[in-house]
Order: C-alpha cells, then sequence, then structure tokens
C-alpha cells in the first residue's frame, strides 16, 4: 500500500530539511527516484513530482540514469520557491499544502523508518 498523508509528509520533510547533510543524501536521491505512484495523497504528490522535476541534474544522454542536485544553494531555491510561490507545484495547491516543507520531520525518522517507508511505498494489498 503506498504511503498515506502521514507518512508522506514526513517523506517530503526529510527531503526538504535533510538535504544538506552527507548521511542523507543517498537516501534522498534513492526516494527522488521512486515512481510518484508511491504516494496516495494528491497533494502531496504534486509536490513531489514539483521536487523531482526541479532537483533532476541535467542529463547529456538518455540512457544515462537520472542524477539529482541535492545540497546547496540550487536544492535550497528549489524548496523556497515552493514554498513562497505555491502555484508554481500545481494550480490547486495552497501556501497551508507547503508550510511544512523544510522542517524537520522528528528524531522517529531514521535509517531504519527510511527502509520500512521504502517497503511500504511498494507493498501491494492482496
Amino acid at each position: 500500500m503506498p504511503l498515506d498523508a502521514d507518512l508522506g509528509k514526513k517523506m517530503l520533510q526529510l527531503i526538504t530539511s535533510r538535504y544538506d547533510d552527507r548521511h542523507w543524501r543517498k537516501q534522498i536521491e534513492k526516494t527522488l527516484s521512486l515512481p510518484q505512484t508511491g504516494v496516495t495523497d494528491l497533494v502531496q504528490q504534486q509536490i513531489f513530482v514539483y521536487l523531482k522535476h526541479g532537483l533532476k541534474a541535467y542529463k547529456s544522454r538518455r540512457a544515462d540514469p537520472d542524477s539529482w542536485i541535492i545540497g546547496g544553494y540550487a536544492t535550497k531555491e528549489v524548496i523556497t520557491r515552493a514554498k513562497f510561490q505555491p502555484q508554481l507545484v500545481g494550480s490547486s495547491i495552497k501556501q497551508d499544502d507547503v508550510a511544512f516543507l523544510g522542517t524537520d520531520p522528528g528524531e522517529d525518522v531514521t535509517e531504519a523508518w527510511w527502509e520500512e517507508m521504502l517497503v511500504q511505498w511498494f507493498d501491494v494489498p492482496e
């Protein structure tokens, strides 16, 4: 079963708050390479797609795997733009929908939580 609204919010907070922490960069890159169908909440799905497109690095060839701009000013710029101009994320997105971006998800978000979130992303109910 894909991520519910609570897990989706924590995942987006993780991407937008811990991007400068070298420890989390690989996990954030892996998360961005996942399909957006893993997020059930439509608003969160639009935010996720916006982050995917905004943080994707230039590729010289189609066959190259996606790479991401994680860390530094470029990442901060994409997140700040989403917070202060939510209409760039989607026409139906309001300021309240993106207010949580950039805030840390809390101490309970650890590598074990991240691995469980990945399982949840692809878990299909029988």
